[in-house]
């Protein structure tokens, strides 16, 4: 201790550093003789009353009361006091500038070693900030003993001081406990560094910290992690100075677990979101698997693999049964890079059997999720006699483990596999629920892919059936012919063409295309094709064989249109009368290379009514072509028609060995590698031929006169 640090000063300097109410409360220290003569007067007390030691010292004590008081009340006091008793009250005493101050005052004796008091020790506050503090202490010792909050008073070390009942409730310990000790030597099993660290900084800068989450077990509930909401704020002696650190703490694992439960609600209904636009997309089984296996890592699992039945992957139909075992062929797989886990597990495209009792079998065969939550030796042991990758998936760290079967209309097409590793806890029932939702999605993508093939293919098999298998034209004529399907089921339509002797020598050379896509169309398509070879070997006129196709259309429950092109040639004398029905043009390349696209009439398309067919006539030089086409040929999306259609005459421009070589040359040229549209083409080169007394025909009613291409050299 410095000796010459005045008494006053150290009193008051340990009161601040105790942060008590002594600390913000000047109390003045005075000193009598046996008879009210005052012999000490300390600086608290010429704060308080305004009066210097040498204006006071001497002078009886009597004289401090105000004028005005009743004497009697302080002179009782002091008569008490002297008695030999220590006593209390309060007195307005008369301050140097003339105003009155109450004050409360403590008087005690000090006894004299022989006899009697020999002096009167004085100890006097303001009455008014007395009161005041004394409120205060019950306000904070109410709430400090009531409150359903946690509170503690931690020292400048931060040491724990005080706690209320509530903190020893929720640490499981009782305040003797605590005081002396950090919050780590109390706590040691929750995150007591980041607390610290944080009330660390409250008392280096002033500024309160709030809600700040701590998190662990306790004494009172130790086998449960459990979270608490905890705010800082310092606390500061009259000076300024910090002198510790009062702490609140609010248990929130209830509403931290509804929030997290919330929060998972949010990213399940997300994921499903994000489910429903990216797993099917593409109608493709491959890509289906592994957008569902994608999907789900990280957010669900560290890694998933997505397995078909081998024979739904072929192409073939599933079967029914599972009791023999099951082949599965894996198509998705995800992480397919940097995870030990899928590094054990199978390949892509890789044809896994198991026997009926294998647990793959078995999730299959029960047609519901399947979860072992805490994966480990004995759960495992089933699958073990099996196979080895259960035990390696235990030592690079799966823990947890879960199957749904991918079920969709009443059909069993494979199953999802799931595979934990990170420390975020085992798989639960809300997980299962969501691997089972995912794998439903994902299921119904797999049997529309499943349907869609099915479907395409019955399409293409459907209208390539109802296409001319043979072709023989008449002599003089010599065609080749092309059918394309559409790459995409819905644009599989009726497109078609055929070539029909006629009587007299002559050929019916036609090409449809009914509007509208997939097995209705083509079916529509069947039924236009086989009435136009019924009504052509009638040698009706082609406006009344046009209106007979109208008739067969109106019969259809649905009302359907098509477009078509019908065109008699005559080998002898190369006469051409062609008639359209909103069909896009012919072209024909003269005997020296001339292309001309046939500027006709167009028609409508049969089905509307209502409207004259017209048809015109032409003649055709020997060695020329007539190339026939439809719409999926020349039209290609964000290309304009004329442009299109200048591409396919300058193609006919081109040398040509033959005319299938000229067909392939067209198709190669012309129509991407996956068509959007289906797409028939017929080419027919007219060589006259020589037949005996050869009418010469004479146009029909209705017919236009057009001149053919120059004949060749």
């Amino acid at each position: 201790m410095n000796e010459q640090t005045p008494i006053e000063e150290l009193i008051s300097g340990a009161a601040q550093d105790a942060g008590g109410w002594l600390g913000s409360l000047v109390v003045a220290q005075v000193a009598t003789s046996s008879d009210g003569t005052i012999v000490r007067w300390n600086l608290a007390a010429q704060e308080l009353l305004g009066y210097a030691p040498p204006q006071i010292v001497g002078r009886h004590i009597s004289d401090l009361l105000h004028p005005g008081a009743d004497r009697s009340l302080g002179r009782a006091l002091w008569e008490t006091a002297a008695s030999g008793r220590g006593v209390m009250g309060t007195v307005t005493a008369w301050h140097l500038d003339g105003h009155p101050l109450e004050l409360e005052i403590w008087a005690c004796p000090v006894p004299s070693r022989r006899h009697g008091p020999s002096a009167i020790l004085v100890f006097a506050a303001d009455a008014h900030a007395a009161r005041r503090i004394r409120g205060s202490s019950a306000v904070w010792d109410g709430l400090f003993a009531r409150s359903p909050v946690g509170i503690a008073v931690l020292d400048t070390q931060l040491r724990f001081l005080q706690v209320n009942p509530a903190l020893e409730a929720m640490n499981g310990l009782s305040e003797s406990a605590h005081v002396g000790r950090r919050l780590a030597q109390v706590l040691p099993e929750v995150n007591a560094e980041d607390m610290e660290d944080a009330m660390r900084r409250v008392l280096a800068t002033g500024e309160p910290v709030l809600d700040r989450r701590r998190s662990g077990r306790t004494p009172a509930d130790p086998h449960h992690d459990r979270v608490w909401s905890c705010s800082y704020v310092r606390v500061e002696d009259p000076g300024g100075r910090p002198i510790g650190v009062i702490a609140s703490l609010l248990d929130i694992t209830e509403q931290q677990r509804d929030h997290t439960e919330a929060e998972a609600g949010r990213r399940r209904l997300a994921l499903l979101s994000e489910a429903s636009v990216r797993i099917g997309a593409s109608l493709e089984l491959e890509r289906t698997a592994q957008e569902l296996a994608e999907l789900a890592v990280p957010y669900l699992a560290d890694a998933v693999t997505v397995d078909v039945l081998d024979a739904l992957a072929g192409g073939d139909e599933p079967g029914t049964g599972l009791a023999g075992g099951v082949a599965l062929r894996r198509l998705g797989k995800a992480p397919l890079t940097g995870s030990e886990v899928t590094g054990i597990l199978a390949p892509l495209g890789r044809t896994l059997t198991f026997p009926g009792a294998a647990p793959y079998t078995q999730a299959l065969t029960d047609r519901r999720p399947f979860l072992i939550d805490r994966l480990d030796e004995q759960s495992i042991a089933a699958a073990a006699r099996h196979t080895s990758r259960p035990a390696q998936l235990l030592t690079v760290g799966v823990h947890s483990f879960m199957m749904a079967p991918l079920i969709a209309r009443g059909l069993v097409l494979g199953v999802a596999t799931f595979y934990r590793t990170s420390p975020v806890g085992p798989f639960g029932a809300e997980d299962l629920t969501l691997a089972g939702e995912l794998a439903t999605r994902a299921a119904i993508s797999i049997d529309n892919a499943r349907l869609y093939h099915r479907e395409h293919e019955t399409a293409v098999v459907l209208q390539r059936s109802m296409l001319p298998q043979h072709i023989t034209p008449p002599p003089g004529i010599e065609v080749a012919h092309r059918y394309l399907p559409a790459s995409d089921v819905n644009e599989i339509g009726g497109d078609w063409y055929d070539v029909l002797r006629l009587p007299g020598g002559k050929a019916a050379l036609l090409i449809g295309d009914v509007m509208g896509h997939g097995i209705a169309a083509a079916a529509v398509m069947g039924r236009l094709s086989a009435s136009v070879r019924a009504l052509a070997r009638l040698d009706l006129a082609a406006d009344d064989l046009l209106r007979q196709l109208e008739a067969a259309l109106d019969d259809l429950a649905e009302p359907m249109i098509a477009t078509f092109l019908y065109a008699v040639i005559d080998p002898a004398t190369g006469r051409c009368r062609i008639t359209l029905a909103g069909h896009p043009p012919p072209a024909t390349v003269g005997p020296d290379g001339t292309v001309r696209l046939l500027d006709l009439p167009p028609g409508t398309p049969l089905g509307v009514g209502g409207t004259a067919f017209t048809t015109t006539e032409l003649t055709l030089a020997p060695g020329s072509l007539l190339v026939l086409y439809t719409d999926g040929l020349v039209e290609a999306r964000n290309r304009d028609i004329d442009e299109r259609l200048g591409e396919l005459t300058r193609l006919l421009t081109e040398p040509q060995q033959s005319l299938d070589h000229l067909c392939d040359s067209l198709i190669t040229h012309l129509v991407p590698a996956s068509a959007d549209d289906d797409i028939a083409l017929l080419v027919a080169r007219v060589n006259h031929a020589h037949r005996a007394h050869a009418p010469h025909p004479h146009p029909g009613p209705g017919s236009h006169p057009q001149p053919g291409p120059p004949p060749g050299p």
